[in-house]
């Protein structure tokens, strides 16, 4: 039993009846009157969530799975089927399902199963590479940046990383060195003997 991401499962690079392991957050939750519940589990790896089937048999089902929200992160381990319903290729019938952590109050968790303005995201920044959006971006931005390394490098160049020079003067960091064009030892001073050093900085 191995642990696999989300992507291999839904593009079909694990077998058929083998037994996986996934992790990740639980983007919805559906329960049947017939005593299963569905999770539809996402880790990032693609943009698609997995969807778990989960019979009530399971040990913890009334104090676990019953009480998942979205947001929740899970282990799930169990079989790879192939899925008799719309939407997706495979699922995994669950054998196993542990509650890495709980959304302490889902009332008021400020991500929903919905998409998200972009204004709203950079108010929960924290939480924003979950959603599919974020994803994109980061993607685009990953293959981006490496295109150019790799063309640079082809190139005979270096990628160096350099110290960022930067307004912010974050808990007094500014103290240990100052950027200025003026010679700190002999400041040019007025005829009150101000020298006027904040406002001649250059940063």
């Amino acid at each position: 039993m191995s642990v696999v991401p989300v992507a291999d499962v839904l593009q079909g690079r694990v077998a058929v009846d083998s037994e996986v392991t996934v992790r990740g957050w639980v983007r919805t939750r559906r329960d049947s009157k017939a005593g299963i519940s569905f999770l539809a589990v996402y880790d990032g790896s693609c943009f698609d969530p997995v969807q778990a089937v989960i019979n009530n048999s399971l040990p913890n089902y009334n104090e676990d799975v019953l009480r998942l929200t979205t947001g929740c992160s899970v282990i799930v381990t169990g079989k790879v089927v192939a899925s008799p319903g719309q939407g997706q290729q495979f699922e995994i019938q669950a054998s196993k399902v542990e509650v890495a952590g709980w959304v302490e109050d889902p009332d008021t968790y400020p991500m929903a199963a919905k998409r998200h303005s972009i204004e709203y995201l950079r108010e929960v920044a924290h939480l924003r590479p979950r959603t599919n959006l974020i994803g994109a971006v980061a993607r685009v931005r990953h293959t981006l940046a490496q295109a150019l390394h790799r063309f640079f490098n082809e190139q005979g160049f270096f990628w160096v990383s350099t110290p960022l020079i930067t307004a912010s003067d974050t808990e007094g960091a500014g103290e240990m060195f100052r950027v200025s064009t003026l010679d700190l030892e002999n400041l040019p001073r007025n005829d009150q003997g101000q020298s006027g050093f904040r406002q001649r900085l250059l940063w």
